[in-house]
């Protein structure tokens, strides 16, 4: 199979779709592999890595889009990319389509086959393509959040950790799941006063044994939802409904009776957002402010540690990259049920029973495209 990997072109995306060792290891299946100049530019990576791992460095997108029978990318493809994306054409990469009409409109009309990394499963039912991303996010929230409490950058002016004789910070983190433990880490490891709010008793109480006393773990009731965010001075939003858009956890009226100068970090923002107010920013421009509360709804948080999160992801795409290569999209999504749950559209046609629900679209099931 032809493979191209394109520049990634969303505001301050730094990641690339595949690593040097990456395209070894498709090349050595026998496959081609197109990369696009200054792919790798943004890891570290320059161009004669690429081809000493058996690339073939092309010089725009518009020869990758048109050459290739694969696309491999990082983030959602940008208008301008969904364009050039052709009937029988495959697409890996993330989508988030619930909370995006004009990409889901455009891979409709492209006629491509689309596979989205965030709702591929595992055995357990987990995402395992969304799991490295969330770790980095998860951890950059609290670093970008403690950035944005300092006074110049229009918090609080709180350290999260305190000192001796004042108290630390307190955190609030709505949703225990990969976001939200990850999160919970670095901000223990910090020192702050930490909060995790969940809707699973089992979950809780694995976050118990895995944190053994160091946070407070509560039921997320809507009452206790709004009681920790009113208390808070980081609140972190680390909620997620696999393919749909996230669901809302405080209106706009409690997000006012906030504390001023406190921090909001919503890591849900590629799926919607999860705060009323949240809507989604760039690197250039992080954060805003709503009735005195720091925003910080960046859409593609890991872009900025591009290094650590391109070589994360691949770690996790490859094996099914190398499947969708070796044995056609239809053969690999027949023989795995976890990757057919990636298949959100097919030659025009929703397959994503979440996607179509969020966006009131019509879908068909996987397996019927399938045959």
């Amino acid at each position: 199979m032809r493979i191209g990997v394109p520049k990634e072109i969303k505001t301050h995306e730094y990641r690339a779709g595949l690593t040097p060792p990456s395209v070894r290891e498709l090349v050595g299946h026998g496959h081609e592999v197109l990369v696009q100049a200054g792919t790798g530019g943004g890891i570290g990576c320059d161009d004669a890595q690429y081809v000493a791992a058996g690339a073939r460095i092309v010089p725009d997108a518009k020869t990758v889009f048109a050459e290739a029978e694969m696309i491999v990318k990082v983030k959602e493809p940008q208008p301008v990319e969904c364009r050039m994306l052709r009937k029988g054409q495959l697409l890996f990469t993330y989508l988030h389509l619930a909370p995006d009409p004009q990409q889901t409109h455009g891979l409709l009309e492209s006629g491509c086959t689309a596979i989205a990394y965030e709702t591929i499963t595992d055995a357990r039912g987990h995402l395992p393509l969304l799991a490295p991303m969330s770790e980095v996010a998860g951890r950059m929230a609290v670093q970008v959040g403690a950035y944005s409490l300092q006074k110049a950058n229009g918090g609080r002016g709180v350290l999260l950790g305190g000192v001796p004789g004042v108290a630390p910070g307190k955190v609030a983190i709505v949703g225990g799941g990969v976001v939200g433990t990850h999160a919970a880490k670095m901000a223990v490891g910090l020192g702050a006063d930490v909060t995790i709010l969940d809707r699973s008793l089992p979950r809780l109480r694995e976050l118990d044994d895995l944190f053994n006393g160091r946070v407070h773990l509560v039921f997320a009731s809507m009452d206790a939802v709004e009681q920790a965010a009113l208390a808070a001075d980081l609140v972190v939003g680390a909620v997620l409904v696999p393919g749909a858009a996230a669901p809302k956890v405080l209106t706009r009226a409690q997000v006012a009776r906030m504390q001023p100068g406190s921090v909001i970090v919503d890591v849900s923002i590629d799926q919607g957002g999860c705060f009323e107010t949240s809507h989604a920013t760039t690197h250039a421009e992080p954060t805003y402010l709503v009735d005195g509360v720091v925003h910080y709804c960046v859409a593609n948080m890991p872009g900025a540690v591009a290094r650590t999160s391109t070589w994360a992801l691949n770690n996790a795409t490859l094996p099914f990259a190398l499947a969708l290569a070796d044995k056609g999209w239809q053969r690999a999504c027949r023989e795995d049920a976890h990757l057919k749950a990636g298949l959100n559209v097919h030659a025009g046609r929703l397959t994503y029973a979440a996607v179509g629900e969020s966006l009131g679209l019509p879908t068909v099931s996987a397996d019927s495209v399938l045959g």
